[in-house]
């Protein structure tokens, strides 16, 4: 029989059965189900019990190299397959979905049924972004969006009453309208804002420059994308939530939160200076 307290149990001592039980009552809205169904079982996994999901795509193959799916998804609308497959580690959990394509429309109610929006949805989908971005800032709900970059990701943080908005950070009129605004354009400014701070390996950066390259507004997205990026996307977005649970700092926009793998696997050593002599 399925136990909470036994899923949880190894996490004492770095989380506090206070801070448990606010992460297990905390109605998690995860808007884009491919790259978010990474953060879904790492947060299911982690001990949060109450989702909304929100996607209108389906499990392709070529998802199944970054993607919490598996090859008997292929077909299936991901937010079902992501519901089967989280409620295969916590069958009690309670799941909403929504089997379509995030707008202005249906963003109300989605965000006002939540406590903490997920933004993973396709940057193609522009007017879908900043539809969901709005409703969470006109209903002081916390977001945060996350993308991959590479061997790492990059998160960017809307508390509640944040004074800075996503369409600030992309550089859209402050309201209105944005169906016609191209996704191709708003990205690239804000690509080049990360080339030109160094915030992530060049070569990375370049991929997603190419990427760009060959992206028509509205097609599919070209970019690649492996899933050491995605799993740094459910540590990094987990983690940030978990914080902002336990009411401890995090990075707001328009700061990006950033990690990169790749880098820190040889960047950063430190030597413990051991004694490895052997001893007679």
């Amino acid at each position: 029989m399925f136990n909470y307290e036994q899923l949880t149990l190894r996490n004492s001592g770095y989380i506090s059965s206070e801070l448990q039980e606010k992460i297990r009552s905390t109605k998690l809205l995860i808007a884009g189900c491919g790259i978010g169904s990474t953060i879904a079982q790492a947060a299911v996994r982690i001990g949060f019990e109450n989702f909304i999901l929100a996607d209108g795509d389906q499990v392709d193959l070529h998802n199944l190299n970054r993607q919490a799916f598996n090859y008997v998804d292929i077909g299936k609308q991901k937010v079902i397959a992501l519901e089967e497959n989280l409620k295969s580690i916590n069958p009690l959990l309670s799941i909403q979905i929504f089997d379509g394509w995030i707008n202005k429309n249906v963003s109300k109610e989605l965000v006002a049924s939540s406590d903490f929006v997920i933004d993973t949805i396709d940057f193609l989908d522009l007017a879908g972004i900043t539809a969901l971005h709005d409703e969470a800032h006109n209903q002081n709900k916390p977001i945060i969006s996350s993308l991959s970059a590479g061997w790492g990701a990059i998160a960017l943080y809307f508390p509640m009453n944040s004074p800075f908005t996503f369409r600030q950070l992309i550089g859209l009129p402050l309201s209105g309208s944005v169906e016609n605004a191209s996704y191709v354009k708003h990205f690239t400014a804000l690509l080049q804002s990360i080339e030109n701070n160094l915030l992530l390996p060049r070569e990375v950066v370049s991929v997603m420059q190419t990427a760009l390259t060959i992206l028509e507004d509205g097609k599919p997205c070209p970019a690649s994308q492996i899933s050491v990026g995605a799993h740094a996307i459910a540590a990094l977005t987990t983690t940030a939530i978990i914080r902002v649970l336990a009411g401890l700092p995090v990075a707001t926009a328009p700061n990006l939160i950033i990690t990169d793998n790749w880098s820190a696997a040889f960047d950063k050593c430190v030597s413990l200076n051991l004694d490895l002599a052997t001893k007679s």
